[in-house]
């Protein structure tokens, strides 16, 4: 079975930085993209960041991100099957659960992690 877990999640203040650890495992195939996505309830699931090309050898992964993302958080790889989510200059508004998601090159799949939550709070 394919798991993604994730680590790094917690209390922080505003204005604090966490980062957020995926490492998918149990695949037969290695991942193309990862990303992080973040849901509070009552809401839809919204993409955070993603990274893809994570296998590609000669070009460096693409990145993406949410607008409320951009330049607060990084996504970076860490390691094969690996990603982390760097975030600063956390608000209030960035509570949430926050779920590893990926996809595995060559087959038809979509992989998620079981959350992590992260709260920003005084």
């Amino acid at each position: 079975q394919v798991q993604l877990v994730e680590s790094g999640g917690g209390l922080v203040p505003p204005g604090g930085n966490l980062k957020l650890s995926c490492s998918a495992s149990g695949s037969g195939f290695d991942m193309w993209a990862m990303g992080w996505y973040r849901q509070v309830p009552g809401k839809q699931r919204e993409l955070v960041a993603t990274m893809t090309d994570l296998s590609n050898r000669a070009n460096r992964p693409k990145t993406n991100y949410a607008t409320f993302a951009e330049g607060r958080f990084t996504i970076a790889k860490d390691g094969r099957n690996s990603v982390s989510l760097q975030m600063g200059s956390l608000n209030p508004g960035d509570t949430a659960v926050y779920y590893c998601w990926a996809e595995p090159r060559r087959i038809s799949a979509q992989y998620w992690g079981q959350g992590t939550q992260v709260t920003v709070s005084s």
